[in-house]
């Protein structure tokens, strides 16, 4: 398997390379240099097959071979363990994939837990340690930190912001300690992405570490994403109509691997990018202008991102092209007002317990008025913002389950720092 640098397409490297290093040297993002369609074979089968099963042959298509393929399903079969069903909203044509049957709750565990396999794989023959270095909005924390518990040679250094994610979600990533280290930046998720994305360029730290991302900047966390995809419409089955699906979007690795499955043959008909009102990629979508700015803190904190990193990789599918990308891509966003009456709103009229960031894909379909099928995606466990749910819809109406009951008497351990690089570069160098 071979990929490219959005910033450079001469720039050409194989697939160890692309998943150990995140970045090209000039700050890139990888991506694959061919995305051809799936065989006949393939689609033949593909209703009757298993999760894991399709997983594994998307995944194998992709990598064209470049690990033995017995290896590869054993890694894809062991990241792949957990389901993601697809719910029907009543009687309506809204359908939920919920993502969130992971270790961690939230969906991020597929990419997680497959990097981590992965990138065990390709470390078995080193001697030195691996330092993954991540920045989190939320579930991306606690999802990396579970994955790579306790993997031998690799560390991880967690990078989020202080005050900016929910109390479960602190817990899950600050509580594991052995290979797992978490910095509590003051600053926001913006600041703590731009503190890894400067370190990956740092040819100082390089010297002393070996460096990688468990970010959706690493090309490895966007490949399992784009299973569930294919999960979702095998559990919708051969229907005629239209599909379309909004994803909750952040930093925008779902809806780039929803892309990916789409390029590769999966019948999806039409994007939707909701976000809250950090509406970077909507507000393009609408004018053709791209504007990032500083991110605003909201309830769905998982996506208070304003400067979108895989924005680039969209923009590498459609060469850069507006006109194109509308095509296949609209837009929505909500301010938290909104998400909270769409909160109670799909609790009354469905008796369903949606996050707030799966609230905003739901709503965005409501108001999609096209004759589709149409899905979105709970991306995180409802629980994991429980003082958001309880003061919208009820004390005592969202489900928590013993995973994250247990968190809240377990000890924060985390190192505090400010959002300068020079204080980041300055604890790696001398820790």
């Amino acid at each position: 398997m071979k990929l490219y640098s959005t910033k450079n397409e001469d720039f050409i490297v194989d697939l160890e390379e692309a998943v150990m290093n995140s970045l090209a040297p000039e700050g890139g993002l990888y991506m694959p240099s061919k995305l051809t369609p799936l065989p006949e074979s393939f689609w033949a089968n593909f209703y009757k097959r298993s999760f894991q099963e399709n997983s594994y042959l998307v995944c194998s298509h992709l990598f064209d071979g470049y690990i033995p393929e017995d290896i590869l399903k054993d890694i894809v079969y062991e990241a792949i363990n957990f389901p993601a069903p697809l719910v029907q909203m009543s009687d309506s044509d809204i359908y939920s994939l919920e993502l969130w049957h992971g270790p961690s709750l939230a969906f991020k565990d597929f990419g997680a837990r497959f990097m981590s396999r992965l990138m065990s794989y390709f470390n078995r023959n080193n001697d030195n340690d691996l330092t993954i270095l991540v920045a989190t909005s939320g579930d991306t924390g606690g999802a990396v930190a579970t994955g790579f518990y306790n993997t031998p040679g690799i560390e991880v250094i967690i990078l989020y912001p202080s005050g900016k994610v929910s109390h479960l979600q602190e817990k899950q990533l600050t509580t594991l300690g052995k290979n797992i280290t978490a910095l509590e930046i003051d600053g926001t998720f913006d600041d703590c992405q731009a503190l890894v994305k400067q370190a990956f360029l740092d040819e100082h730290l390089r010297e002393k570490y070996r460096l990688s991302s468990a970010n959706s900047i690493n090309i490895a966390r966007l490949i399992p994403q784009s299973f569930y995809y294919f999960e979702a419409i095998k559990q919708l089955g051969p229907i005629d109509k239209p599909i379309t699906m909004s994803i909750p979007s952040g930093n925008f690795g779902n809806l780039t691997a929803g892309l990916i499955a789409k390029r590769l043959g999966l019948k999806i008909d039409q994007f939707i990018a909701a976000t809250n009102i950090n509406n970077i990629v909507p507000k393009y979508l609408e004018t053709g202008v791209y504007e990032p700015k500083p991110s605003i803190a909201t309830i769905s904190n998982a996506m208070d991102v304003g400067r979108p990193s895989n924005f680039d990789r969209m923009m590498a599918l459609y060469s850069s092209t507006w006109n194109d990308v509308k095509k296949d891509i609209s837009g929505a966003f909500y301010t938290d007002e909104k998400n909270k009456e769409i909160l109670k709103d799909i609790k009354t009229q469905h008796g369903y317990v949606a996050d707030p960031h799966g609230a905003l894909g739901y709503q965005s379909l409501v108001e999609n008025k096209t004759d589709t099928v149409k899905i979105y995606f709970e991306t995180a466990h409802p629980a994991k913002f429980i003082n958001v749910m309880d003061e919208t819809i009820g004390v005592g109406m969202t489900p928590v389950p013993e995973r994250l009951a247990k968190l809240r008497h377990e000890e924060k351990t985390s190192i505090e720092l400010g959002k300068e690089y020079t204080s980041f570069k300055k604890y790696l160098l001398e820790r």
